[in-house]
């Protein structure tokens, strides 16, 4: 907590030097690291993250005038400034900016105000960007709570964590909403089984014999700035579609792979078999995907496919189906495995992250050869399991490791990937730590 209070001392004395004034209120949401459950979120599935201690913070102070003007103590981040009645969100360049704009446009639409006060504010964050923490989602939810409150209104966490799911897309991410809602909904100690569609959150309490550790590949993945993401989203889609047709049910009424399971009535077990029999192995073209529902191309590229994955010439299907039915039984696996603590409990949660980081790898392809490196690194220097975590192509592992191997496992891992032949990271970037479940978003008053 006292570092947390310097920050917010130093940053109030930013913001004076920047706006002339005081800020009136400060705002925390904290990044999140998931442990178990990747790219199954928008599928309609269950997944298991915690919050970590770094976090994105903005001083704030409301103004008389429409101006909404946003600095960030981040020298690479350039001041923006715009008016707040008429917020234009440029989907073709992620820039920092657009994420607070993502927040304050979704509470805006959301109370359908249309004549909205200005705002000072100064954005302070320490979440590595795009490591796969989540440091996007931390700055929409943060720019949320920031708006809120300097509207005087109230909504529930889940409330808030809802909008600002739906609010990122403005960005032109098709996110799940996991990121939002940890971001909110977390508590100190304990991770959480997030479950969607009602969103709620269950505490998981995880084994006092390990530690999970986060190491940071170094390669950059901007989710919205690249296609992968949304191509994975778009073969999610049509593989639910076909396996709806093959099954015989309203596949032009599904969206989700988990509503082919819902509607079937089937376990998870039973799903993959479904995959097996509904699907080939070989990638499908948009000509087959049409021939299978029935459709013409045209069809498909107006009313499914989203405006970005119009042009992909094909999609694996089969390979994302096995991939998020395997996964979403290795989360509930997981839970069960932390509520039954047997004797073994760390080896086997770390077998169930293996598993998890081989499907991510083979067949969801959102691995990249540095992570996969790193991964390899991790295990043999102590971890029981080490998965990557976040959208992958490129940002951080998590690693289950025994407390008593902490030490040497934090020095081998250091100097292995990060002092290796070809290493020339930045040292901000060298992020390797141990890290606690933390707390949900908060509000500071000044005093």
């Amino acid at each position: 907590m006292t570092v947390l209070y310097d920050r917010l001392l130093k940053l109030k004395e930013m913001f004076n030097s920047k706006f002339g004034s005081s800020p009136k209120f400060y705002v925390r949401a904290p990044g999140r690291v998931n442990i178990i459950g990747e790219h199954i979120d928008y599928c309609g599935y269950s997944v298991l993250p915690m919050a970590v201690e770094q976090d994105m913070l903005i001083a704030v102070e409301p103004v008389k005038t429409n101006t909404l003007q946003l600095g960030n103590t981040n020298p690479l981040y350039p001041d923006f400034s715009t008016s707040s009645n008429n917020i234009q969100i440029d989907k073709t360049k992620p820039l920092w900016h657009n994420y607070f704009l993502c927040g304050f446009k979704g509470i805006q639409e959301h109370f359908g105000l249309s004549d909205l006060t200005g705002m000072n504010c100064l954005v302070d964050g320490n979440i590595p960007p795009s490591s796969g923490l989540s440091s996007s989602s931390a700055l929409v939810c943060c720019a949320g709570l920031v708006t809120l409150t300097a509207l005087g209104m109230n909504l529930s966490k889940v409330e808030l964590a809802e909008i600002c799911a739906k609010s990122e897309r403005y960005i032109g991410t098709e996110g799940g909403g996991m990121d939002q809602s940890i971001s909110f909904l977390a508590e100190e100690g304990t991770a959480k089984l997030i479950e969607f569609s009602p969103l709620r959150a269950t505490d998981v309490k995880l084994p006092s014999g390990a530690v999970f550790v986060i190491a940071n590949s170094c390669v950059e993945m901007n989710k919205a700035a690249t296609s992968h993401f949304n191509i994975r989203v778009m073969e999610c889609r049509l593989a639910a579609k076909l396996l709806a047709k093959h099954k015989g049910l309203q596949w032009n009424k599904v969206l989700r792979l988990e509503e082919v399971q819902a509607q079937l009535g089937i376990s998870l077990e039973e799903m993959l078999s479904v995959t097996e029999d509904a699907l080939h192995s070989d990638p499908y073209s948009p000509e087959e995907i049409c021939m299978c529902l029935g459709i013409s191309l045209d069809e498909l590229r107006t009313q499914i496919l989203s405006q970005n994955t119009r042009d992909v010439p094909i999609f694996k299907l089969y390979q994302r189906a096995k991939h998020v039915y395997s996964e979403a039984a290795r989360v509930l696996q997981f839970k069960k495995i932390c509520e039954e603590a047997p004797d073994n409990v760390v080896q086997q949660l770390g077998e169930l992250m293996n598993q998890s980081h081989r499907s991510c790898r083979d067949m969801y392809e959102c691995s990249c050869p540095e992570l996969d490196q790193l991964v390899d690194i991790c295990r043999k220097f102590g971890a029981q399991g080490s998965r990557l975590t976040g959208a992958g192509w490129g940002g951080c592992t998590v690693s289950i490791v025994p407390v008593d191997k902490l030490p040497g496992f934090l020095a081998n891992v250091q100097e292995a990937f990060y002092q290796g032949s070809d290493a020339s990271f930045a040292p901000e970037k060298q992020s390797l730590f141990a890290t606690k479940p933390g707390g949900g978003a908060l509000v500071f008053l000044e005093a």
